[in-house]
């Protein structure tokens, strides 16, 4: 069930990363529901997935908190 959570977050960032206030939206929503080790998995996909698309790179300031 938790693996599903996870998943679920990735798929809901890729679909919303056309619009950078909702994608931060969902990052934020995704960071409060997720347990710490899914955060920290979320965290590599995350900074793998944000290499080519600079428009999303300031949502990353919510990994630091």
């Amino acid at each position: 069930m938790a693996r599903a959570m996870l998943d679920y977050y990735k798929t809901v960032l890729q679909k919303v990363s056309f619009d950078v206030k909702l994608f931060s939206k969902e990052l934020k929503k995704a960071l409060k529901r997720l347990l710490p080790h899914e955060i920290e998995e979320l965290k590599y996909w995350l900074r793998l997935f944000l290499t080519d698309k600079p428009e999303l790179q300031p949502s990353l300031i919510y990994l630091k908190g």
